[in-house]
């Protein structure tokens, strides 16, 4: 597996944990918001090969608690995981971000997460502004995160345009029986469309009246503003 970035130490990306983020190239949607684009859409070498990186996080383990993977979209990549079950033979935390897309691939990554952060973008009917014509397989991924074990939280950014207050109800219903939910504010940077850089963000009190509205539908709606 190779990867496009590793960044040593992060204190944002996990839960109360002081973890890695690992960078995985290349990703199915094109949203045009997008802060890691330059990685997403056209990836370029040189590239972290699996050795180099299993290395660098062996020698890091008395600084950090945890690994994040996450993108562009780690489970387009067939190996993930076998990587995920190298990392949790060497006594590593690991989560991993996806935007829902590979069921399959997530599914068989269920053995080796401890923490599973899904982001749903928008409503359904608006994916098509992203990249995506159908989305039952976001659905089937939603509904795999409600029925496991495993910690894990839904996660929005509020872009917008991208949405509004009917998509939250949308993502509520479409989410509905989650056990936590996390808005968070869009930060109009670095954005491959720079339409995106010039958007005024919603005010604090506009994403607390979404969060009451998204309450509804998750045990725990989460603010990250």
């Amino acid at each position: 597996m190779k990867f496009s970035g590793l960044q040593k130490t992060s204190l944002l990306d996990y839960p109360d944990k002081v973890a890695s983020v690992l960078f995985t190239p290349g990703c199915n949607l094109h949203c045009a918001y997008c802060h890691n684009w330059e990685i997403a859409t056209n990836p370029q070498p040189p590239f972290l090969q699996e050795t180099t990186v299993l290395e660098i996080l062996e020698n890091r383990k008395k600084y950090v608690d945890a690994i994040v993977i996450t993108g562009g979209e780690p489970c387009m990549h067939k190996e993930l995981p076998k990587f995920l079950a190298k990392l949790k033979e060497r006594g590593f935390s690991i989560k991993l971000d996806t935007n829902g897309f590979y069921p399959d691939i997530l599914e068989e990554c269920l053995s080796y997460v401890d923490y599973i952060a899904l982001d749903i973008k928008t409503s359904l009917e608006k994916y098509s502004q992203l990249g995506a014509q159908n989305t039952d397989s976001l659905q089937k991924s939603i509904e795999i995160l409600k029925k496991s074990e495993i910690p894990y939280e839904f996660r929005t950014t509020i872009v917008p345009e991208i949405v509004t207050l009917q998509d939250i109800e949308q993502i509520g219903k479409l989410s509905e029986g989650s056990k936590r939910h996390a808005l968070q504010q869009f930060i109009p940077e670095n954005t491959s469309d720079k339409h995106y850089q010039k958007m005024q963000c919603y005010a604090p009190e506009v994403i607390q009246e979404f969060a009451d509205t998204l309450s509804k539908y998750t045990e725990k709606a989460i603010l990250r503003i």
